[in-house]
C-alpha cells in the first residue's frame, strides 16, 4: 500500500508483521504492549502535521501538541519523556530501522514525514529496553514500497492562520530497484502571537534485490526550518486573560530557532540457510541556532555574570552509527527456538556555542541579535551495546522470550572558552547498565494469548540535561552531579482478535525507577535538571476496536496511570504525566461509495505542572470530525478530506512546560478549526 492509498471499504484489521521483537512476528504473538497504526489510519486522522494526529489512539502514550515548531512535540510513554521540554527523551525513536535518537537518549519527531509513512510500531513497557537508552517505548516509522506501476501524485493541505503545505511525491519498479522520492514544503502564521514558521523537506528511498537472498535499502533526508518562531508559555493570569497572546519577553527578545538535519542510512540484508543478517549504517548532521528570552543587563544581572553562557544556543551536531544483527530460527529439544544476537555503536559529536542575546552598539543596545561569545566547547556522547535475545516455544501453546543488553555510554567535553571567572569545564561521565527483560507466553486457543514480562531499565541524562549547572549561571559548566535512572518494570497482559473486525488488548503494569530524572528549574528557556530519588508508576490500559454494523466500525483506547514520587516529593505526582487518558471513534464508511465520515472524542485528565503540585492544567474534553472521499477514472485519483477540529471551541492547554520558575506553564491550543486536503495521483 502505496503512501497516499486510502483504506478498503472496511476498516484495516491489527494482521500486521511487527518488528516491535527486533525480527519480524505475527502482531497477535508477541508478548508486549504494542500499536500499529497504518498508512490508511494515518492519513484519515490529520493532515500529518504532528505525530500526535496518529498516536492519539495508542493507550499509554502522551503526544502533547505545543503547536509550536520551535520546541516539537512533547511525547511520553507511561510518563516516561514528560519532563521534556523540548526534543523527545525516555522514548527511542526510529524510521526505517534507522536511529533518529542519539547515544544520549535525545530525539527529535521534527525529522518524520508523515506523509511518506506506510506505518507507526509504538511499543511500550518492559520490552522496550532491548532498545537500548530507553525506559518508556519506542516508536518506529516505516516507509512503504513503490508501486509497480509508476506514480506522480501532488498533494495540498490548507488550514487555519494561514497553514498551507504542498507535497509532491514520484515512486516505481525499474527492474530490481524499487524508488520513490517526496519533498514537502510548510508554512503558517501562527494560532498565537510570535508563533510563525516554515518547514522544507525532502526524502529519497531506494531498495534494491541484490538477489533471492540479498537486499540493500538506501534513505537519505533532509528537513529545515529556517525560522520557527517561539511564543513561549503563559501564566494562568495571561491563560485566561487571552490565550492567543505571546509569553513575557518573546517579542522583545524575538525567541526563535532554526535547524536543518540531514541524514543518509545504508540497510543491508541478507539470509543463508536458517541464518538472516542484518547491518546498519547512518551518518548525519544537525544544526540549530536558537534565541532565547534571557533578560539582559540591566533587567538581570545573569548574563554579566562570569559562567553565564549566555541567552543564544549555536550547535552543529554530527553523528553516525552502526549496528549488526545476526537471527536463527531452528529447534532445541525438538521445539521451536529463535536468537537474535547483535552490537550497536553510535557517536555524536557538537560543537556548542554560547552567546549573548543582545548588543551594544554606539551607546544602543539592540535585543533578540547574536551578540558576544559566552561559551565554547566540543562535546561527544557514544555507546556500544551488544545485546542477545531469545524466544522458545518450550510447549504447546507456551514461549518463553529473554533478552540481555549491556549499555555502555559516555559523554566528553574540551571546553575551549577560558575567561576571568570562568575556568575549563573539560571532562567526561560515564554510564553503564546490563538490563535484562523476560517473559512468558500461553496461547488461549486460536483467538487469545495472555503474556507476563519483567525488564530492568536503564536512562541516561542527555547531554542537554547536563548543560548547565544553574539556570542563573553561578554555577558554570556541566552539571556532572546528574547520575542514570534506573528502574523495574513489571506487566501482565492479553490480547483477543476475533472475526467480523473485532479485537481488544489490556495491559496492567508497575514501574519503580531509582534516581528519576526531573526539572530542578526552568527560566527563560533554559532547564537544570536533578535527581528526584525513587518513583513508581501503576497503570491500566485499554484497546478495542469492532464493526458494529455493515458500514459502522468503531475503535476505543483508554489508559489510566498512577505516577508518583515516593522520596523527594512523596505522595505528589509526576509533572507532566494525565492520570486518565481516552479516545473514542464512530467510523461510516458505506460499500463502494468513496465516502467515508468519522466522529471521535479525546479525554484528558488534569495535568500537574510543578512537583509541588500546587498548579496544573485542567481537564480537556473534545470532539473532532472528519469526512474523506476518493473520485477514480481511468489513470487519476482524487482524494480529498476535511477535519473540524474542537467542535465545540473548548479551551484547552495544548503542553505544559513543568517546573517554570515565573510559572509560565501553560502553552495553549486554538478552538474550533477546519482543514482541508487535496491529493491528485496519477498512474502510468
Amino acid at each position: 500500500m502505496f503512501p497516499f492509498d486510502l483504506p478498503p471499504p472496511e476498516p484495516d484489521l491489527p494482521a500486521q508483521v511487527v518488528r516491535a521483537a527486533r525480527t519480524p512476528e505475527a502482531a497477535s504473538g508477541v508478548p508486549a504492549s504494542f500499536d500499529v497504526v497504518t498508512a490508511a489510519r494515518l492519513r484519515e486522522m490529520g493532515p500529518g502535521l504532528q505525530l500526535s494526529e496518529a498516536l492519539v489512539s495508542v493507550p499509554g502514550v502522551v503526544a502533547l501538541d505545543r503547536r509550536n515548531p520551535a520546541q516539537d512535540l512533547q511525547l511520553s510513554i507511561r510518563g516516561f519523556g514528560a519532563r521534556s521540554t523540548f526534543g523527545v527523551r525516555g522514548v527511542r525513536l526510529y524510521e526505517d530501522g534507522i536511529p533518529q535518537t542519539m547515544p544520549d537518549g535525545q530525539g527529535q519527531t521534527s525529522g518524520f514525514d508523515l506523509g511518506a509513512a506506510q506505518r507507526i510500531e509504538v511499543l511500550r513497557g518492559p520490552a522496550s529496553v532491548l532498545f537500548g537508552n530507553a525506559a518508556g517505548g519506542v516508536v518506529q516509522v516505516f516507509s512503504p514500497d513503490a508501486p509497480d506501476r509508476p506514480e506522480l501524485r501532488l498533494g495540498g493541505v490548507a488550514g487555519p492562520d494561514g497553514l498551507w503545505r504542498l507535497a509532491t511525491e514520484v515512486g516505481a519498479q525499474v527492474g530490481d530497484v524499487n524508488v520513490s522520492a517526496r519533498s514537502a514544503w510548510q508554512g503558517s502564521e501562527g494560532w498565537r502571537e510570535h508563533s510563525a514558521s516554515q518547514r522544507q523537506q525532502w526524502r529519497a528511498r531506494l531498495k534494491w534485490r541484490l538477489g533471492a537472498d540479498r537486499e540493500l535499502l538506501a534513505v537519505v533526508s533532509e528537513v529545515r526550518l529556517p525560522e520557527a518562531q517561539d511564543p513561549l508559555g503563559l501564566t494562568a493570569e495571561q491563560l485566561a486573560a487571552s490565550p492567543r497572546q505571546a509569553g513575557l519577553n518573546a517579542q522583545l527578545y524575538d525567541t526563535r530557532k532554526g535547524i536543518a538535519q540531514r541524514q543518509a542510512g545504508l540497510v543491508h540484508t541478507w539470509r543463508s540457510g536458517a541464518s538472516e543478517w542484518r547491518l546498519m549504517a547512518h551518518g548525519g548532521q544537525r544544526q540549530v541556532t536558537q534565541f532565547q528570552a534571557i533578560p539582559a543587563p540591566p533587567a538581570s544581572a545573569a548574563q554579566a555574570l562570569p559562567g553565564h553562557p549566555g541567552g543564544v544556543i549555536d550547535l552543529d551536531r554530527r553523528f553516525a552509527g552502526l549496528d549488526a544483527r545476526w537471527s536463527w530460527q531452528g529447534d532445541l529439544i525438538e521445539r521451536p527456538l529463535a536468537l537474535t544476537a547483535g552490537w550497536a555503536f553510535d557517536e555524536m559529536r557538537e560543537h556548542r556555542r554560547g552567546f549573548q542575546n543582545f548588543a551594544d552598539s554606539e551607546g544602543v543596545t539592540r535585543l533578540g541579535v547574536l551578540g558576544a561569545l559566552r561559551r565554547d566547547e566540543d562535546n561527544a556522547a557514544r555507546n556500544a551495546d551488544p545485546y542477545l535475545q531469545a524466544t522458545w516455544d518450550f510447549a504447546p501453546d507456551w514461549s518463553l522470550g529473554a533478552g540481555l543488553r549491556h549499555s555502555h555510554v559516555r559523554f566528553d567535553s574540551k571546553d575551549r572558552y577560558i575567561a576571568p571567572g570562568n575556568g575549563d569545564d573539560s571532562g567526561a561521565m560515564s554510564f553503564r547498565a546490563t538490563t535484562p527483560v523476560l517473559s512468558l507466553s500461553h496461547r488461549l486457543g486460536a483467538a487469545a494469548m495472555a503474556y507476563v514480562s519483567a525488564a530492568r531499565s536503564f536512562e541516561t541524562p542527555t547531554l542537554n540535561e547536563v548543560a548547565y549547572a544553574s539556570v542563573s549561571g553561578a554555577q558554570p559548566g556541566w552539571n556532572r552531579g546528574l547520575r542514570a535512572s534506573e528502574g523495574t518494570q513489571v506487566e501482565l497482559g492479553g490480547k483477543w482478535q476475533g472475526d467480523a473486525g473485532r479485537a481488544a488488548q489490556v495491559a496492567l503494569f508497575q514501574v519503580r525507577t531509582q534516581d528519576e530524572i526531573g526539572v530542578a528549574e526552568n527560566a527563560g528557556g533554559r532547564s537544570v535538571f536533578r535527581n528526584v530519588g525513587a518513583t513508581q508508576r501503576v497503570g491500566l490500559e485499554l484497546s478495542a476496536q469492532a464493526r458494529i454494523a455493515p458500514g459502522w466500525s468503531t475503535r476505543v483506547a483508554a489508559a489510566w496511570t498512577r505516577a508518583e514520587h515516593l522520596d523527594t516529593f512523596a505522595g505528589r505526582a509526576l509533572p507532566g504525566v494525565p492520570r486518565r487518558t481516552a479516545w473514542a471513534e464512530l467510523v461510516w464508511r458505506p460499500a463502494a461509495t468513496g465516502w467515508h465520515s468519522a466522529l471521535s472524542g479525546q479525554h484528558r485528565g488534569r495535568i500537574w505542572v510543578n512537583d509541588a503540585n500546587d498548579a496544573f492544567a485542567p481537564a480537556a474534553t473534545t470532539w473532532s470530525w472528519r469526512a474523506g472521499w476518493r473520485q477514480a477514472w481511468s489513470d487519476w485519483r482524487l482524494d480529498t478530506m476535511l477535519w473540524v477540529d474542537n467542535l465545540t471551541d473548548e479551551r484547552t492547554v495544548g503542553s505544559v512546560i513543568v517546573n517554570e520558575a515565573s510559572r509560565r506553564y501553560f502553552e495553549p491550543t486554538p478552538g474550533r478549526s477546519a482543514t482541508v486536503s487535496a491529493t491528485l495521483t496519477r498512474v502510468f
